[in-house]
């Protein structure tokens, strides 16, 4: 077993018996044989993946045991076991809190590799509170799993929108490619099953904003294939976005709905990074982040991990939610 895994199965243990000994201090104790606590969880950012929404809470996946647990928006536990108990915790939950059913607009926001929600909060907290949507802010452990299983778990958050009539996207860096990818598997579903439609009735999709995107792979990772700590800390999206990039692409669509990008650079045509040719945001090229087929493209003068928190990028993305174009035209 390599050390890295040993490291991983050791605080997942730890993080387990912490729990078994807090619930010793709560009421909640044992639930059908899951310990189930209203208690902080430990973190574990790159263990968890979440599946589905409703309002603030989430139902979570843990990417090694397989298990579940559903947070409250204070990432607080309130079940834990298998997808149907937390599940019925929730439904438990909607009844005695009397929680009202979801409904209108939705902005699916996804954050870039080795990032977390922490990272998407300022912008999905402006558009939530200038836009009026539902903001559904995904965590997804970027590094220990392939691209084409972020997808599958996205599908599964989408098709988990009960009450939500329309969803638009707004992602950072990777996971741009992570939303290209699930739009290819959906264009690839549709296709196997022509006349057939969908098996659930999914919202519509209406418009998608880009920050700071890898749309063409990454010079910089490509630069580091080799480099052992960059392997190891980026895992598996990392070797897609550089070396494996062809293989990838095959697999991601452009969006066949409205979608803009904002790139970071400094304008002077040499960018933050000389490693990378041209104007660049220290990490993505500026011409890497264009697509064809976009309907606006702009940049800002921001590197590569500020793009999403830049006073720019958060007026223009609630812009172009709502009107389809960055600048006033």
């Amino acid at each position: 077993m390599s050390f890295r895994k040993l490291t991983i199965i050791s605080v997942l243990v730890i993080q387990y018996f912490f729990g078994f000994i807090q619930s010793g201090l709560t009421e909640e104790g044992f639930l059908e044989g899951n310990l189930n606590l209203r208690a902080p969880t430990l973190g574990g950012k790159q263990f968890w993946a979440d599946e589905l929404f409703f309002h603030r809470w989430r139902i979570q996946q843990n990417v090694f045991t397989g298990h579940y647990r559903l947070l409250d928006e204070n990432d607080l536990r309130h079940a834990w076991g298998t997808f149907e108990e937390c599940k019925a915790g929730l439904e438990q939950i909607k009844t005695d809190r009397r929680l009202p059913p979801m409904k209108g607009k939705a902005v699916i926001v996804l954050h870039g590799i080795c990032g977390t929600r922490l990272h998407m909060s300022k912008i999905g907290q402006y558009l939530e509170t200038n836009g009026n949507y539902t903001v559904v802010n995904v965590a997804y452990p970027t590094t220990q799993r392939e691209i084409a299983e972020h997808a599958k778990t996205l599908a599964k958050i989408i098709d988990n929108l009960d009450g939500i009539e329309e969803v638009n996207f707004v992602a950072h860096s990777m996971g741009n490619v992570v939303i290209r990818h699930y739009l290819n598997d959906l264009k690839a579903a549709e296709a196997s099953n022509p006349g057939g439609g969908p098996a659930k009735q999914r919202p519509k999709f209406n418009r998608f904003v880009m920050l700071a995107p890898p749309n063409h792979g990454s010079g910089l990772a490509r630069y580091f294939a080799d480099n052992w700590v960059y392997k190891t800390v980026t895992g598996d999206s990392g070797r897609e976005l550089g070396r494996d990039w062809s293989k990838l692409e095959s697999h991601l669509a452009s969006p066949d709905f409205e979608f803009g990008i904002i790139a970071g650079g400094k304008g002077d045509g040499k960018g933050y990074n000389p490693l990378l040719a041209g104007d660049n945001d220290g990490v993505i090229g500026v011409e890497t982040a264009r697509l064809a087929g976009a309907k606006d493209f702009v940049v800002i003068p921001a590197m590569h991990h500020r793009v999403q928190h830049h006073s720019l990028a958060l007026v223009y993305t609630l812009r172009f939610l709502k009107v389809g174009s960055f600048e006033r035209k």
